[in-house]
């Protein structure tokens, strides 16, 4: 599904080049689930972005089923990015102007669905999420953890081919943590491709693969012996 070779990123500072990725070699299969791991300022979210293709920024080839995003438009990587990627943000991302189910129903609005059909998925969801009580609120009258839940829930809504996760359990209880790691188990036993960055070792025992990233490096991949940590 997804093959990066060679990709680097990095900004300036003055005339000094500060690399935040260097050298990613890295193939992720259709139907995986990799946890990125690392210290922070390794690179994890960097990487995450870039395969959301909220990041333009970088070097090297990037190729998603087959397709040469490095060769894509801006408006080309986003039209894709919204038909084949779920993203769990580590800071949400909710619109303040929308309510919890306008904004769950917003990755729905890119798909050819009709609007019962929506409002159907939509009142699913909110029940699976255990949040119909709050369908009505905007973001701003939420707690923390419970904007994390309509964050996933906006994320998984499309089914997604891919689904990236940025500490998708940060702000969630014990309890509620473990509903959505097995929420992301059941969705990549039935296909879903799941990239997650955590710190968390209990996350991580969810996936079939670990990378790690130190100082931009790839540091470790169980899923590749040639790389060594």
């Amino acid at each position: 599904m997804i093959e990066l070779s060679s990709l680097e990123r990095s900004y300036k500072t003055g005339s000094t080049e500060n690399f935040i990725l260097r050298r990613i070699n890295l193939t992720i299969k259709q139907g995986e689930f990799v946890t990125v791991m690392g210290p922070s300022g390794a690179g994890k979210s960097s990487l995450l972005n870039i395969l959301a293709m909220l990041d333009d920024s970088w070097k090297g080839e990037f190729f998603f089923k087959d397709l040469a995003v490095h060769a894509m438009n801006r408006k080309q990587r986003a039209d894709l990015a919204r038909k084949q990627i779920g993203m769990v943000f580590q800071s949400y991302h909710l619109l303040d102007d929308l309510t919890v189910a306008e904004n769950i129903d917003l990755p729905l609005s890119y798909k050819d669905i009709s609007r019962s059909d929506r409002q159907s998925l939509v009142a699913d969801t909110l029940d699976k999420f255990q949040i119909v009580g709050k369908k009505d609120l905007f973001p701003s009258q939420l707690s923390g953890g419970q904007q994390q839940l309509v964050g996933i829930a906006r994320a998984v809504i499309h089914k997604p081919a891919l689904l990236l996760a940025d500490e998708p359990t940060g702000n969630l209880h014990s309890a509620q943590a473990a509903e959505i790691m097995e929420l992301f188990r059941g969705l990549n036993n039935e296909g879903t491709t799941i990239v997650q960055v955590t710190h968390s070792d209990l996350n991580a025992t969810y996936g079939t693969r670990t990378i790690e990233l130190r100082d931009g490096w790839l540091t470790m991949d169980t899923g590749n012996k040639e790389v060594k940590g």
